[in-house]
Formats: C-alpha cells, sequence, structure tokens
C-alpha cells in the first residue's frame, strides 16, 4: 500500500481529531496574524499621534485654542489629544462654577484626565490577551493532537504480526505536524505580546507623564487668576 509523505498527504490522511486540531490551530494562527498587523498599526499611529500633539501643546499655543481646534474636528479625539479635551472641558466647567475651591477644580480636571487615559489604555490592550492565550495554549493543544495521533498509530499496530518502521513512520509524521503548527501559532504570538505589552507601557508611561505636567499648567493658571 502506498502512502504520500508529502506534507499535505500527511495532514490529509490524518485522523479527524488531529486535523481538527490542526485546524484550530490554523485558525488562531490566522486571526493571530491578522491581530498582530492591526495592533502594530494601531500603536504606530497612537505613537504619531502623541507626537504631533506634543509639538502643538508645547510650541506655546494658546490652551483654549487648542481645544476648540479639537472641538471643530470631525474625527473623535484620541490619545493625548483626547486626555488635553477631558481635562480641559472639566476645568472650564469648573472655573465657572462659583465657590469651588482651586483643589477641588484641579482634582476634578485630574480625575476626568484619569477616566479618559484609562479608556485609551484600555483601547490600546485590546485583544492582546488573546495573543497571550494562543501563546500560551497552541502548544498543548498541538501536544494533545500529537499524543492522539501517536495512541493511534501504536493501537494500529495491536492488529499486525509483525510491526516495520514503515507502518509506525507516517502516523508519527502525522502527529508530529500538530505540534508544529502548535509551535508556529504560539511564538509569533508570544513575541507580539511581549513587543506590544512593552510598547503599551511606553505609551501609558507618556500619557501620565502628560496628566501630571498638565494638571501642574493648570495649577499656575488657577494661581496666577487668583483661585485660593
Amino acid at each position: 500500500m502506498s502512502f504520500d509523505h508529502s506534507l499535505a498527504g500527511l495532514v490529509l490522511n490524518a485522523s479527524v481529531i488531529v486535523q481538527i486540531v490542526m485546524l484550530i490551530l490554523l485558525l488562531a494562527s490566522v486571526i493571530s496574524w491578522t491581530l498582530i498587523f492591526t495592533k502594530r498599526a494601531g500603536i504606530n499611529r497612537a505613537r504619531r499621534a502623541a507626537n504631533v500633539f506634543e509639538d502643538d501643546f508645547w510650541s506655546g499655543k494658546d490652551l483654549v485654542k487648542i481645544y476648540k481646534r479639537i472641538n471643530e474636528d470631525t474625527h473623535e479625539p484620541t490619545g493625548m489629544e483626547r486626555i488635553f479635551h477631558a481635562g480641559f472641558k472639566e476645568y472650564a466647567r469648573l472655573r465657572n462654577q462659583s465657590g469651588i475651591q482651586a483643589a477641588a477644580i484641579l482634582d476634578g480636571t485630574q480625575r476626568a484626565m484619569r477616566v479618559a487615559l484609562r479608556r485609551e489604555v484600555d483601547d490600546l490592550e485590546l485583544h492582546l490577551p488573546f495573543l497571550a492565550t494562543v501563546g500560551s495554549t497552541s502548544p498543548y493543544i498541538g501536544l494533545f493532537g500529537t499524543v492522539w495521533g501517536i495512541m493511534n498509530s501504536f493501537r494500529a499496530l495491536g492488529n499486525v504480526t509483525q510491526a516495520t518502521i514503515s507502518m509506525v513512520a507516517p502516523g508519527i509524521a502525522e502527529a508530529l505536524i500538530a505540534t508544529a503548527m502548535g509551535l508556529v501559532a504560539a511564538i509569533p504570538a508570544v513575541i507580539a505580546y511581549n513587543r506590544y505589552v512593552s510598547d503599551v507601557e511606553r505609551l501609558h508611561n507618556r500619557y501620565d507623564t502628560f496628566v501630571e505636567e498638565f494638571s501642574s499648567i493648570l495649577a499656575r493658571q488657577i494661581h496666577v487668576s487668583g483661585n485660593d
């Protein structure tokens, strides 16, 4: 009996359970690569947007003009722009109310910026848990397929009186493909997850630093204007 030893032949001749395992790993790999490219583009956009806004913010422009420019934009503010917009909006609202102390104005402004910051970080972290899950579970899923395939190969040997390496090798090869696919799915997911977690952390630190710097600017404005 001839046996197709090509990769496609090994996959097609594998048992149903092993084929299901391979399909799951293939889908996980395709989804992971889609998320990897999507997340890479999103983080790059966030980094460029932060650079552009910081250049604009520290150029000496009036804060009111920056706020009005953001309001007039057709797109929803994101990143550092969103944090500034939320903070300045709350600051202006509280300043227009009588009887509010400077500390209360700053506390309210910082709370608004912290909420916006948390939402931005949540957006940046979206889908990262999926990459972590694929990276941690794919090898085990592939190992399950391998164990199942090898188990079937040895069970088939029980029905023959004389076993040869040519009878065992194809079944073992089929099974090992599942382990290989598990590693192929896991390795890029783990590398991307670690890289993106680091990138998100750096952006988080930039946002956090901006909140502190902007709070200091607003505190000086309140002091100059005479609020106690």
